[in-house]
Parts: structure tokens; C-alpha cells; sequence
């Protein structure tokens, strides 16, 4: 009987066990499309989760539900935003809580969120992307509030971990974050009438109107809470909160009416010791408040009372107080004493606008050094009205020295200021600035400040500003950095602009300096990973950059400006920012023993910087300009051969590399040149010795160079050279051609060579002739000048011009011999060498070919037609070609000229 009992309570349990692994498997598809059909039917959005699981031993003997990838995604008019997002969500209920049909509500006693994301978003236009339950005119208020039953909350426990929630009003300007957060409570929420255990712990980050009011700030609220969910009520019963370090204690209740919330509720610090002020500030700043030694009090009370509806918040009294405290870090020299606070925030009207602080006052002293300031601020909500006044003396090393500064905070100086101010924020953001009123001075000397932002630390030795109704004056503003010294005066025109509106610096200044180094302004752009040189500019490399905020005129005034490689004496000159552009407009400066103007535009707003400029150079040194200036390396072959002085008007306009060099490959532009005294070094000009060598005619060093004016223009990395002139004694020298800026040559060179440079045989010819305009024959000589700056290559075509002057002379002597010869040579031979050489007249059989070749050779003369004696005599014609040309050229050359 035993044995029978066992074996039927073995089956029986195994039978159960069976049905608690299976039934889930059976249920699991019914109950995920009832939680999917309930949802959605109810709301104007579009819920969905990735997977849901349905265990009966997690929770055992209840039903544990886990979704996976829950999201809640808006329809218009905020389609595709997410207004919440669970990446775990477990949900226990009763096991029978499985089997009810699609209408029936679902009862849920836990409830843990783990990792969600709530999304709440106001439009512009005040549309809430909360309200998205659907609205049925046609159903009864029965059916309506069934639908409100699809799930009842009988919990007795719930939790949210690594959550996050955003509250975000475009319509008002507030934003509300709350990060972090984990929450847990518990108690038994099924009954009428119970208490809720909760703690909660989280960082908050609060912003209006782009001011940011709180960062991330750490927040603790353990609080137990009176729950009447009759009279929906909910009071504090006994509570803890943490604002960062700053204890509070709260007392009083919210009440959910069916129009509007009812607020009461009082909070205060449960002490008063000082160590509260420090408390508030974040303790990444504040550091470790338990060993600071303080004395005084601080005291922070405050109530919120009343409705709260459409139209209307509590009224509220936030009191903070300070009575002549003070404290001290144990590991920092110095205590900060008579620290006075006294500060009202109130509402009195439950209006949001009429919200303002009173600063009744507020001051401290470091050593001898005291700050002192007082200030109403109206209407904090609306159009915003402030009325301010601040005075003191403060040493900035001090503030490091008593209070734990962040390590990068380096200041040091004097500060000394007396300043009253009224204005109003509406008549900022009109930009009325003649309704703002502030006076008085401020003078900063001996500051010193390092920052990454800057290549070297600044340092300023006297700083003076006055404040007037509506300007500020910059009495002085003398400083020094890297290299750098400065001295400037000048005129803000809307200082509160900028600092309130994000406005840009409007002014006009006068500056000085005895040396001004760009290089001291560097500032470093890096190419951002997974970029390449393509999409970006930046490489690494130091880079200027033009201040986005600057709107201003600077008349400026330096002994030495400091460019790359450039020293730039007396400048002078005029400078329009704005715009990240600079605009300089009649600058002069002394460079490279002559006058350089400028006037053009330089900007870094793009990608890439870049530079439109004219340039006007008077009596510059030829070697100098040359050698300083990587542009005009490129701009002729013989820029490091050439001596002298030069006037040219260039415009420029192309990108600039970081460090503000042009980048040649992207110029373009033109330059008019002309060469004062110029004088050529053959021995740094590889391209003067390339045409010695082809010409031993031409000595280079006697060509005439003076007064030559030229014009360049250039794009696209080409050098194109219009037609030039030059005279080399009597023979005429035309030039043309480009090159590249990777320095490849394609020019040519044409020379108008008279006979009497083609050595003497060809001279013997012409004298034989007896014929006077032979005297002044030129034949054109091609020089195709070809290769790079330092490996050039020559080629000419010489030897042609001359084999085609020696048939011409043949063809004269043969017409003179048969009594055709009416023409004068030079007439004869004017058209010789535009024809191709294939049109060259040939010798015939006839006497008078070989009565002159018989002349030209010296022989005698013979009237054979013999066909042989022809041949041997043509052959020396070409033998006497060969020693003209022979002559020509030089033993020491090669018979052939390429």
C-alpha cells in the first residue's frame, strides 16, 4: 500500500512538472498577442516588444512574464519618436491571471524595469507626445472605463534600475533630465489605504532657456509615503533627501484632483551648519566637506502651496542664510571669512512670470581681499529684469588657495571692480541696448592664464575697462604671449550682446605692438578617427583660426611682424574681422629692402582656409623675395640665379595650408613683373648653362635684362608666360611658354641670329656673293627648352637653318651664273626659312649648279653633265655644310645638334 502511495505521488508530481515546463509554452503565444491587442487598442502610438517569456518556477507558485526590447513608438505629429524603451521588463502575477480572456483585466502584483528610457517631449506648439490614448465618442462611459481596467496594480513590490527619464519643453524652454535613477518600493498597493516604502537615487541636469541650472547633480530621497488612493493623497511620513551633499527633510502632501494637483509641502536643512553651502556644490568640486573646519550657520527653508493646472504652479518661498561664516580646507592655506548670504527665491502669485530673486546680499573676504555684491532679478520666468551691483578686490591666485580649484586652473593677477547694471532680457533679444544701463570700472593687472586653447600662457599687465550706458571703453589692455606683445584701447559697443544673446563682439580697437608673431596663435586641428584627408583639412598640424564671435575693425601698428619665415618691419594697416573672414585693407610694410601693400581678404570659415589678396611690390631685392617666398620659387626657372631689385602687382586667391602658407596646387591669379639692375648668377642657373652648351654663339652673361617686364598667370598648379622680349647685343630673343609648380618646363625661345654669328665659312659664302643686304641676313634659331628648374634639357633646330642658308646661297650663286639673279639676295633668302625644309629648291644637271658649286668648293669649274661627277660634287656641298656648321658649333661638339 505504501509503494502504491509513492508511485501515485511520484506521478502525480511528475505530471505536474510536465504541465509547469509545458503550460508556459502553450500560453506563451496567447498571452504576448494579448498584451500586444490590449496596448494597442487603447493607444495612438505603436507598442511592441522583441520577445516575451513565460516561466512558472521563477516566480513560484505565481507566473513570471519577462519582455525583452519593449518600445512605445509615437504617431504623428511625432512619428518615429520613441517615447519609451524598457530593455527588460518582469511581470509577476497569479497563475490564473494566464487563463482570462482578452477583456478581462490582468491583476499584477510585481513589477521591475531594468535599463528604460522615458522620452516626454512638448512641442512648439504645445502638443504633449504623452497623449497618445485614443478617443472613442461612441463607446459608453461603461465600455470606457473597462478599457481603463486591462491592468489592475495589487502590487506589493516594484523596481526601476538604470533608467533614465527626459522631460523636454520646446514651448518654454525647459528641459529636465533625470539619469541613472534607480528606484525601488514596497508595500501592498491592492489596499485602500496603505504606506509605500521607496528609495531612490539619481542625477539630475535642469536647464531654461540654454542656461544650465543643474549638471548632473546627485539626488538620494529615501521617503515613506502615506498612500489614500480614495482620496488619492499622498503624504511624507518620514523622509530623507541628499542634493548632492546638502541633507533635506520634507513634510506635507500632494493631493490628484480630478482638474489640478494640490500642493503642500515645506522642506529645510535639519542643521545649520556651514558645511551645508559647501554641501550644495558638486562634490567633484567641493571634494571632501567632512574634515573642512567651519563656523556660522547656513540655513535653507523653503514651503511649495497650492494648485497646480494649466495655468497656474504653488506658490513657493525658498529663504538662504548665512551669517558671517567661514571655512577652511585642512590641506590649503588659506580660509575664506565673513561669508554673508542672504537670499529670497519667491512666487507670490502662483503665476509662473512672476517668479524673482532677491540678493539682499552677498560677500566674503580672502586675507585683505573683499567681494561684495547685491542684486534683484524680476519676472525670472518671463522678461527677465535685472538690477545688479558688484564691488571689490580680489586676489585670483587666492581662489585657488582656499578653495580646491580644478588642476587646470591657473589664474593669477589682481582684479578690481566696481560695476552697477539694469537691464532686461526683452530688450536684449531686440537688441534695444540704448534700455540697458551700466557704469562704473573694472581693472585687471598682473593675470596670468593657461589654457589648451592656447599655445603659450597669456599674460596681461593692465587691463582697464570702463563701463558706460551703453559701450564699454577699453582704457588699456597691455599683455604678452610666446613671443607676442600687445597694446590695445578701443570701444565694445554691445558687450551684453555677446554675453547674454550669443552675440559677436562689436567693437573698434587700436593696436601695437613691437613684435607680433602669428606662430604665438597657433591652435591645433586633428583629423577625428575613421576621417581621411580627403574629407578634412586638418592633419594633425597647427592651424589659425578666426574667431567665429568677432565683429570689429582694428587699426594696427607693428615694428615686426612675425609670418611663417617672413620678418615684416613698420606695418601698417587696417583689419575688418567678421565673420571668421579677416579683410586687410592698406597695409604697408617694409620687406626685402623695398615697399610691399596689401589689401585682400583671408577666412577660415570653410573647410579649407583661404585667401584672395593684391599685392604691390616696390623695390623688393630679387634674391631676397625670391628666397623668402616658396611663390615666387615657382614662379620662373631662374628665381635663385637672379640679383637686383623688382616691382611687380600680383593677385592672389587660392587655399592656405594649417599654417596659413598658400597651398600651391590650389592658386590662381596673375602677376605683372619688372627687373631693376637684374644681374644672372650662371653659376645657380642649370638652364643658362644648357643654352651655353647648345649655343656657342650666345654668352649668356651679356644678355641685357633691364627693364624687363613681364606678365604671369597661373591656375590649376600652371605657370603660362605671355610672349616676352630680350636683346642679347643684336640679336632679338623671343620667349614663351609655361611651366608647372612641381617645376616642369615647356617653353621656347626663338633668336633672330644674323649670318655674322654663323662662323666664318658661312661668311666666306656670303662675301663671295658680293651682294651688301647679305650683311644683314638673321636666320630663326628654335631653342625648346623642356625638363625641370635643376635638370633642364635644350634643343634647337640649328643645324637645319643652317644646311637650309647654305641651298639658299647655292640657288642665289646658281641665278647670278644664268643672269636670273634681278632680285637682291636678301630678297631671295626672306621667305627661306618659313618654308618646310622639304621645299627647299635641289640642284639640277644644269652648268650653272655646277659653275657655282665649282666657286663655293674652290675647284674648277668643268661643264661636264657627267652623273658621277654630279654625285661627288653634291657630296661636297654637304661636306662644306659640315664645316660651316662645324665652325659654328665649336670643335669640341658633337657634328649634330639635337
Amino acid at each position: 500500500m505504501k509503494k502504491k502511495v509513492l508511485k501515485i505521488a511520484g506521478i502525480t508530481l511528475l505530471i505536474l512538472l510536465v504541465l509547469i515546463i509545458a503550460l508556459p509554452l502553450f500560453l506563451q503565444e496567447k498571452i504576448e498577442q494579448i498584451i500586444k491587442d490590449k496596448v494597442n487598442n487603447s493607444i495612438n502610438a505603436t507598442f511592441d516588444f522583441e520577445d516575451a517569456s513565460l516561466s512558472l518556477l521563477k516566480s513560484f507558485p505565481n507566473a513570471n512574464l519577462e519582455l525583452t526590447n519593449l518600445s512605445l513608438v509615437n504617431k504623428a505629429p511625432f512619428e518615429g519618436d520613441t517615447l519609451f524603451y524598457a530593455g527588460d521588463i518582469q511581470l509577476t502575477m497569479s497563475i490564473k491571471e494566464l487563463f482570462k480572456s482578452a477583456d478581462e483585466p490582468i491583476v499584477l502584483q510585481k513589477l521591475n524595469l531594468d535599463h528604460a528610457k522615458v522620452n516626454i517631449k512638448v512641442d512648439v506648439n504645445e502638443n504633449a507626445n504623452y497623449d497618445i490614448a485614443k478617443e472613442d465618442e461612441s463607446a459608453s462611459a461603461e465600455t470606457a472605463d473597462a478599457s481603463d481596467d486591462n491592468f489592475t496594480l495589487a502590487m506589493d513590490s516594484y523596481s526601476i534600475t538604470n533608467s533614465e527619464i527626459v522631460y523636454h519643453d520646446l514651448s518654454s524652454g525647459m528641459r529636465l533630465a533625470i539619469s541613472e535613477m534607480n528606484h525601488t518600493g514596497t508595500g501592498d498597493l491592492s489596499l485602500e489605504k496603505s504606506e509605500l516604502k521607496t528609495m531612490t537615487d539619481a542625477l539630475v541636469s535642469f536647464e531654461m532657456d540654454s542656461t544650465l541650472y543643474l549638471n548632473k547633480n546627485k539626488i538620494n530621497l529615501d521617503a515613506l509615503i502615506d498612500i489614500d488612493l480614495a482620496e488619492s493623497k499622498y503624504s511624507f511620513l518620514e523622509n530623507k533627501a541628499m542634493v548632492n551633499q546638502l541633507p533635506l527633510v520634507f513634510d506635507g502632501f500632494v493631493k490628484l484632483n480630478d482638474n489640478n494637483q494640490e500642493v503642500d509641502i515645506t522642506f529645510k536643512t535639519p542643521s545649520s551648519d556651514f558645511k551645508n553651502f559647501l554641501a550644495v556644490i558638486p562634490e567633484a568640486y567641493s571634494k571632501n566637506i567632512e574634515t573642512v573646519e567651519t563656523t556660522g550657520n547656513f540655513e535653507v527653508n523653503g514651503q511649495f502651496k497650492g494648485i497646480v493646472d494649466d495655468e497656474h504652479i504653488p506658490t513657493f518661498k525658498i529663504a538662504i542664510n548665512s551669517d558671517n561664516a567661514s571655512f577652511k580646507y585642512p590641506d590649503l592655506p588659506k580660509a575664506v571669512r565673513n561669508v554673508y548670504i542672504d537670499t529670497e527665491i519667491n512666487n507670490e502669485t502662483g503665476i509662473t512670470e512672476d517668479t524673482y530673486v532677491n540678493i539682499n546680499k552677498l560677500s566674503f573676504t580672502i586675507d585683505q581681499d573683499k567681494f561684495n555684491m547685491n542684486a534683484k532679478i524680476k519676472e525670472l520666468m518671463g522678461n527677465t529684469k535685472v538690477n545688479a551691483h558688484m564691488d571689490g578686490k580680489i586676489n585670483l591666485a587666492n581662489l585657488s588657495n582656499a578653495y580646491p580649484m580644478p588642476e587646470d586652473f591657473n589664474l593669477k593677477g589682481m582684479l578690481n571692480a566696481d560695476v552697477t547694471t539694469s537691464f532686461d532680457m526683452a530688450s536684449l533679444e531686440k537688441k534695444q541696448y540704448q534700455n540697458t544701463q551700466t557704469s562704473g570700472t573694472m581693472q585687471l593687472t598682473g593675470f596670468e592664464y593657461t589654457s589648451e586653447e592656447m599655445k603659450n600662457p597669456v599674460a596681461i599687465s593692465n587691463a582697464a575697462m570702463t563701463f558706460n550706458p551703453q559701450t564699454v571703453t577699453l582704457n588699456s589692455f597691455e599683455g604678452k604671449t610666446g613671443s607676442t606683445d600687445f597694446n590695445a584701447t578701443g570701444t565694445l559697443t554691445n558687450l551684453l550682446g555677446f554675453m547674454f544673446n550669443n552675440e559677436n563682439v562689436e567693437g573698434n580697437f587700436k593696436l601695437t605692438s613691437n613684435q607680433f608673431a602669428l606662430n604665438d596663435f597657433m591652435m591645433e586641428d586633428t583629423v577625428e578617427e575613421g576621417q581621411t584627408q580627403t574629407e578634412t583639412t586638418t592633419t594633425g598640424e597647427e592651424r589659425i583660426k578666426i574667431p567665429s564671435f568677432l565683429d570689429c575693425t582694428v587699426e594696427a601698428a607693428a615694428n615686426t611682424v612675425l609670418y611663417d619665415d617672413l620678418k615684416l618691419k613698420n606695418v601698417k594697416g587696417t583689419l575688418v574681422i567678421k565673420d571668421e573672414t579677416a579683410t586687410v585693407k592698406n597695409l604697408t610694410s617694409d620687406l626685402f629692402g623695398g615697399t610691399l601693400g596689401l589689401s585682400g581678404a583671408v577666412s577660415t570659415k570653410g573647410e579649407n582656409s583661404t585667401f584672395d589678396v593684391d599685392l604691390g611690390m616696390s623695390n623688393f631685392n630679387i634674391g631676397e623675395s625670391f628666397a623668402g617666398l616658396e611663390l615666387f620659387k615657382v614662379l620662373t626657372p631662374l628665381a635663385t640665379a637672379i640679383q637686383g631689385k623688382l616691382n611687380s602687382e600680383i593677385k592672389l586667391a587660392g587655399n592656405l595650408k594649417e599654417d596659413f602658407t598658400p597651398n600651391l596646387a590650389t592658386i590662381s591669379g596673375n602677376l605683372l613683373a619688372e627687373l631693376l639692375s637684374p644681374k644672372v648668377d650662371t653659376q645657380k642657373a642649370p638652364l643658362v648653362s644648357a643654352l651655353d652648351s647648345k649655343l656657342n654663339f650666345l654668352n649668356t652673361k651679356e644678355i641685357n635684362l633691364e627693364g624687363l617686364k613681364t606678365a604671369l598667370s597661373f591656375d590649376n598648379g600652371t605657370v603660362q608666360v605671355k610672349p616676352f622680349a630680350l636683346k642679347y647685343k643684336d640679336i632679338a630673343i623671343n620667349v614663351a611658354g609655361s611651366h608647372t609648380f612641381d617645376k616642369q618646363m615647356k617653353y621656347t625661345a626663338t633668336l633672330d641670329v644674323p649670318a655674322k654669328y654663323l662662323g666664318t665659312e658661312v661668311n666666306n659664302l656670303i662675301a663671295q656673293l658680293n651682294d651688301n643686304s647679305l650683311q644683314e641676313v638673321t636666320i630663326p634659331v628654335t631653342a625648346n627648352i623642356g625638363g625641370s628648374f635643376t635638370d633642364p634639357t635644350v634643343s634647337t633646330d640649328l643645324t637645319s637653318g643652317v644646311k637650309t642658308l647654305t641651298t639658299k646661297l647655292v640657288e642665289i650663286q646658281k641665278q647670278k651664273l644664268v643672269n636670273k639673279g634681278k632680285d637682291t639676295a636678301k630678297e631671295l633668302l626672306s621667305d627661306v626659312f618659313k618654308k618646310a625644309e622639304g621645299d627647299t629648291t635641289t640642284t639640277t644637271k644644269s652648268s650653272g649648279v655646277k659653275e657655282t658649286l665649282g666657286n663655293l668648293l674652290g675647284g674648277e669649274k668643268t661643264t661636264t653633265t657627267d652623273t658621277t661627277k654630279t654625285t661627288t660634287k653634291q657630296e661636297d656641298v654637304k661636306n662644306t655644310a659640315k664645316s660651316v656648321l662645324g665652325g659654328l658649333l665649336g670643335k669640341k661638339k658633337k657634328d649634330t645638334v639635337n
